[in-house]
């Protein structure tokens, strides 16, 4: 029989898939409540931490409620039950439900937010609107005897050195010949005082972070056989990466833009806001942007990118009046905050499923929390009052 699951065991397999160092600075992803040696058996993932989610969660028997949009966003100084969040806080406690939060580091991810609204419109091809910077990774270099070799590797790794990706331990390395003279003063551990030597040599090369270093160089001089040993560390400029902000992809054929809106509207789940689009209605699209959530700090980026359409949420009167008078500007569908972040959780249920290796039972919320319940009034065009 399989070792049950405990909340730090969860947290760990969603992390490795959305790592919290990746979220933007101003965000509070992670664990807001629960005991990491609870055990877990039932997860249930909505988009908003509300009274009503809540109670969803515990009458479902979830042990965990993973949501995308934190509690406590803010600065709090209570959590009584007086005040809104206060009483989810109570509730997640009374009903012995963990609150665990994926938030801007969801949306960047591989498998995140932003590829799972890309999915809804079989898009092909996407890569990031917006990529994210690089991780800053050093190069150490040092020249260690043949025979002492791959010790001083394995010890630099075990130290943080050569992790690359899901990868450890990797280095690259080259045999030469090392050549000094110890003079006065010096404790040769080959050779001797006054004579030159010459010692078959290799020259390993691993990546470090750069916060890694000290560690690394401290760990290096320990298992060095050299009194002095000769290394070197080469700054390197942070690649872009592969995940980011936002995407951008072709769809599997030319539609118009108003079979597009139609397709969203359909493919999304349906809020009172319902889809609003800015352009010719019978312009032919191919290529999309896109970004859940809040997207107006992305318009000049989805016009760079020569997207046709850039769908969102949440777009401002001002911004997109100012993004549709740009030359060449592409054409806006404008989607509830919520719906087009939905999408994500059964991807990232399927994911915890498969992570977990069948462990978990996991439940995916259709409970509607975009905030608006009706809308009158709407037209199809502008026109005058």
């Amino acid at each position: 029989m399989d070792a049950p699951l405990h909340l730090h065991d969860v947290i760990d397999f969603l992390e490795r898939r959305y790592p919290p160092a990746t979220a933007e600075p101003w965000d509070a992803v992670g664990l807001v409540v629960g005991d990491p040696v609870a055990p877990v058996e039932r997860v249930l993932f909505a988009i908003d931490p509300t009274e009503e989610v809540v109670a969803e969660a515990a009458a479902a028997g979830a042990d965990l409620l993973v949501t995308h949009h934190p509690l406590l966003l803010k600065p709090v100084h209570s959590v009584a039950a007086t005040s809104a969040k206060g009483r989810v806080v109570h509730s997640l406690i009374s009903a012995g439900v963990a609150l665990y939060v994926a938030h801007t580091n969801a949306d960047i991810a591989a498998g995140g937010v932003n590829e799972a609204l890309a999915a809804t419109l079989d898009l092909s091809g996407t890569r990031p609107l917006v990529p994210a910077p690089g991780q800053a990774l050093d190069v150490l270099v040092v020249y260690v005897p043949e025979e002492d070799a791959e010790q001083l590797r394995g010890t630099l790794a075990a130290a943080g050195a050569g992790a690359v990706g899901d990868y450890t331990g990797c280095a690259w390395s080259v045999s030469g010949t090392g050549e000094f003279t110890p003079h006065d003063g010096a404790d040769p551990t080959i050779g001797q005082v006054g004579r030159h030597e010459r010692v078959a040599e290799r020259r390993i090369e691993m990546v470090v972070p750069p916060q890694r270093r000290e560690q690394v160089v401290a760990a290096l001089r320990e298992a060095h056989p050299y009194e002095e040993p000769a290394f070197s560390f080469l700054t390197t400029a942070a690649p872009a990466s592969a995940v980011g902000s936002g995407r951008v992809g072709y769809l599997p054929y030319e539609i118009t833009l108003r079979e597009l809106a139609e397709q969203v509207a359909t493919a999304l789940p349906a809020t009172a806001q319902g889809i609003r689009v800015s352009g010719d209605l019978d312009q032919v699209v191919s290529t999309v942007a896109v970004c859940g959530g809040s997207g107006d700090a992305y318009l000049d980026a989805a016009h760079r990118s020569g997207a046709d359409v850039y769908l969102t949420a949440d777009l401002r009167h001002h911004r997109a009046e100012e993004a549709r008078a740009e030359s060449g500007a592409p054409a806006l569908i404008d989607a509830a905050h919520w719906a087009t972040e939905w999408p994500w959780l059964p991807v990232a249920a399927r994911a915890l499923d498969t992570d977990a290796g069948g462990r978990l039972e996991t439940i995916v919320s259709t409970r509607v929390t975009d905030p608006w319940t009706i809308r009158l009034g709407a037209a199809e065009t502008g026109g005058t009052p």
